[in-house]
């Protein structure tokens, strides 16, 4: 497994370059046409192809389906396998990407290997996804995870384990990011101040109104993480604009705070004001995979592991198909810690024990 996820590795695949995210795909795809999948290369014109391998039922006619999900794209830019080479010490394997989330396309394959060797007949039809856009915030891919998810009994989603232990996510918050822009009026700020109307005060004002939403017991932060404005330090501003950051753990929240970025409205007078954005990633209650969950635990507790949960603030594609009331369980990859810097890396004795894991949920649910 560690000589795969360090092929893996080396095929570097920012999700920005289409050429490399497509010949690490090639690579991916590869191997599942090895196992006998059929595969179906889901062509982008400007983002990476998505890869759809299906392991059919044995029947003629199948009694469902199960989505596997996971992405080939990574957060690192071409020429960092340079600077952080693929390695293995220390009961570990480090390199970009190896944690989120190429340990989990790994995983994946082994799992079905083991099921193959056991000469398991699946009576599902069990699909794996693999998007090339997930870390860029899925633009091209969500039509297709969502169409895939409303056929599917089951979500599992591949993306990496919480803490050294390996908790699972049985929750996440929704994501999203709101542009507020304000026009005031120019003027000079020495001579007549008084004609003009300061764009970046306005924004200043809101930025501070907005921060009193945050409810950080109910899961609802805003943070304000980009300010542009003015020209000059002499010049009233005449524009100026804030992206915001926004988070909830609940769909009503997620609801409630668009509503509030819509209503806001000029502080100073004469000043102006456009919102735009929304959420682009609804919040993945828990209560969408509890029972997911209770037989994950359960398939965890025969093998002598205990696997615990976790709610995170991240979000993933698992929030997609949570939100469409498809039972899903998601941080199913790789156990490690570092993702997105230049620590990222992995526990590799866990990697059977992951696989191991995958492959009773897929012959169970």
């Amino acid at each position: 497994m560690a000589r795969l996820l360090g092929r893996f590795v080396r095929a570097e695949s920012p999700s920005f370059d289409k050429a490399a995210v497509d010949r690490f795909g090639k690579i991916v795809a590869a191997e599942w046409k090895r196992r006998g999948a059929r595969v179906s290369i889901l062509r982008q014109r400007e983002r990476g192809n998505h890869i759809h391998a299906e392991w059919p039922a044995s029947g003629r006619r199948s009694s469902g389906q199960i989505l596997v999900l996971g992405h080939l794209d990574t957060v690192y830019e071409a020429g960092t396998i340079a600077r952080m080479p693929f390695r293995v010490s220390q009961g570990r394997a480090w390199g970009p990407g190896a944690f989120d989330m190429k340990g989990g396309l790994a995983i994946a394959l082994y799992a079905v290997d083991a099921l193959a060797a056991a000469g398991f007949r699946p009576e599902k039809r069990f699909v794996f996804l693999w998007t090339s856009d997930e870390e860029i915030g899925s633009e091209t891919s969500r039509r297709i995870i969502e169409r895939e998810a409303r056929r599917s009994d089951a979500v599992l989603v591949l993306e990496p384990a919480l803490g050294r232990d390996g908790r699972v996510k049985t929750g996440r918050k929704g994501v999203g990011e709101f542009e507020i822009v304000a026009t005031g009026r120019a003027a000079h700020a020495g001579l007549n101040p008084q004609d003009g109307v300061n764009a970046i005060e306005e924004i200043a004002r809101q930025i501070a109104r907005i921060a009193r939403w945050n409810q950080a017991r109910r899961g609802i932060t805003v943070n304000a993480g980009v300010i542009e404005g003015g020209t000059r330090t002499n010049v009233i501003a005449d524009h100026a604009r804030v992206l915001v950051d926004a988070r909830a753990s609940r769909a009503e929240d997620m609801r409630a705070l668009e509503r509030k970025f819509r209503a806001l409205r000029p502080i100073l007078a004469g000043a102006k004001l456009q919102v735009r954005g929304g959420f682009s990633r609804p919040p993945m209650e828990r209560k969408t995979g509890a029972a997911l969950y209770a037989h994950a635990r359960a398939l965890g507790k025969k093998m002598g592991v205990t696997l615990g949960e976790a709610f995170v603030g991240g979000g993933s594609d698992g929030n997609f198909t949570a939100a469409l009331g498809v039972p899903t369980l998601d941080g199913l990859g790789a156990v490690g810690e570092g993702a997105h810097s230049p620590g990222e890396n992995i526990v590799i004795g866990k990697l059977p024990e992951r696989a191991a894991l995958l492959a009773g949920l897929l012959a169970t649910i």
